[in-house]
């Protein structure tokens, strides 16, 4: 994915500028950067790209399983829990090959970009081929994701996960051996050999604290930090994994990761779901941020995590869609507020505008990529437009456009996505795939056998 090189002008009917909707509003474009945003231009000029609707700065997807969208559906029949739902997840993640995974990471990365997604924050594990053993080129999985996010034109930040054990003092499962490097040592080595490119980045990832034993969890704390990358971690997603790590450990996941020098603010915890007060002091203390996925967390039966208490103790929002159940950031944005009126029977959490950070300048930074997530002069050319006329969004007034667009639209009004400069959709068509949903069904089939 390489930048439009030549300087091309965006004029936005609507435009969302972080506090409020501006009407007529023109983006000069060059080398994949917004030069100058200019206000009260009443009419398209001459040659420009007319975007028609309410423009975002592109939204970010800040934790992404990229092969959790082949269950799509096939969960859903029957009961279970978490764990039940894990099995079968692992026996898709067993038919995974460097090919397959491309071609399906391609056609999610695809679908992400008709929700207007600009960047995704890929949390890959699935390192080997099965039985553990490394392929030829031992990072041809990541390599797999991170050309996939090229051809389907968005952003990706490649979150190197370790996970070397089944729980706490337990090595890794049948299922899990493709997922470990042995140690954390061997786990940097292979992942130190990624290079970022022009549409990638590189950070890292610590599965759990169950997953990587808390002697190694320093060894990828120091990886990230020496890099200056972002780091994540899933956090007191189950209930289960805080009590047995209070029963081996002495303490909670949060406050072993501090221990351990995990937290921080290059650092996001994934879920923050159960968590007592003094975690939530913690987290937000340290300036850790957290990522929540509210239609996974409630697809799973996970709970509803405390992101207003996380929020007022200083920890970052971002919003991910984890397992991809659907794909719709600004789902994830309503879903964050009306889950907290569920909690508290009281309205007026979060503003719009609060919400939208959450989906874009936040979750960019999340990700390592602080440069982009707003329309300002020096950002990445990177935004995304809404209807504000079909059965969902028509009606309310454009100044309302915040609003309308968290409240009320989904994905399926997500008319264009530039990245770059250059548009990945346009009129609701995706540029550069030019069939999404056979590329999705394609690509679960070959999974299928």
């Amino acid at each position: 994915m390489t930048p439009t090189q030549q300087p091309r002008t965006y004029w936005l009917e609507h435009a969302w500028l972080g506090t409020h909707v501006e009407p007529g509003v023109a983006l000069d474009v060059h080398d994949g950067r917004v030069t100058t945003v200019r206000t009260e231009v009443t009419t398209p000029p001459p040659g420009a790209e007319v975007l028609r609707g309410l423009t975002l700065p592109g939204l970010a997807n800040a934790h992404s399983h990229a092969f959790h969208r082949a269950l799509r559906g096939t969960v859903q029949v029957g009961s279970g829990t978490f764990w039940t739902w894990r099995e079968v997840m692992y026996a898709t993640a067993a038919r995974l090959t460097p090919d397959t995974y491309h071609d399906l990471a391609r056609a999610v990365y695809a679908e992400m970009a008709l929700a207007g997604i600009t960047a995704v924050g890929e949390f890959h594990y699935v390192h080997h081929a099965p039985g553990g053993v490394p392929y030829a080129d031992p990072n041809a999985m990541g390599e797999a994701l991170i050309a996939a996010a090229a051809e389907a034109g968005i952003r990706i930040t490649l979150l190197d996960t370790a996970y070397l054990s089944s729980g706490f003092g337990q090595p890794p499962s049948a299922q899990q051996l493709r997922f470990s490097d042995g140690t954390a040592d061997a786990w940097a080595e292979r992942c130190s050999v990624l290079k970022e490119r022009d549409h990638a980045r590189i950070g890292a990832a610590i599965h759990s604290v169950r997953a990587v034993p808390a002697d190694q969890l320093a060894t990828v704390a120091r990886w990230a930090e020496e890099r200056r990358a972002p780091l994540h971690v899933h956090l007191s997603e189950q209930t289960a994994e805080n009590e047995a790590c209070l029963e081996i450990h002495g303490c909670t996941p949060t406050q072993l990761l501090a221990l351990h020098g995990v937290l921080g603010p290059r650092t996001t915890g994934v879920h923050n779901t159960h968590l007592p007060a003094e975690d939530v002091s913690l987290i937000g203390g340290s300036g850790t941020g957290t990522c929540m996925c509210p239609t996974t967390e409630r697809d799973l039966a996970d709970g509803i995590g405390p992101a207003a208490a996380l929020q007022n103790e200083g920890s970052p929002l971002s919003l991910g869609s984890d397992s991809h159940a659907v794909i719709d950031l600004l789902e994830e944005a309503r879903a964050l507020e009306l889950n907290e009126r569920l909690r508290t029977r009281t309205r007026g959490h979060w503003t719009a505008a609060a919400l939208l950070r959450a989906a874009s300048a936040d979750g960019h930074a999340a990700l390592g990529w602080a440069e982009t997530g707003v329309l300002e002069s020096g950002a990445l050319a990177d935004f995304t437009t809404i209807a504000l006329d079909s059965v969902r969004t028509a009606g309310p007034l454009p100044r309302l456009g915040a609003e309308t667009a968290v409240f009320a639209a989904s994905a399926a009004d997500v008319s264009h996505t530039v990245v770059g400069g250059r548009h990945v959709v346009r009129d609701g068509v995706h540029s550069l795939v030019p069939d999404v949903p056979k590329a999705l069904a394609d690509a679960v089939e070959a999974l299928r056998g």
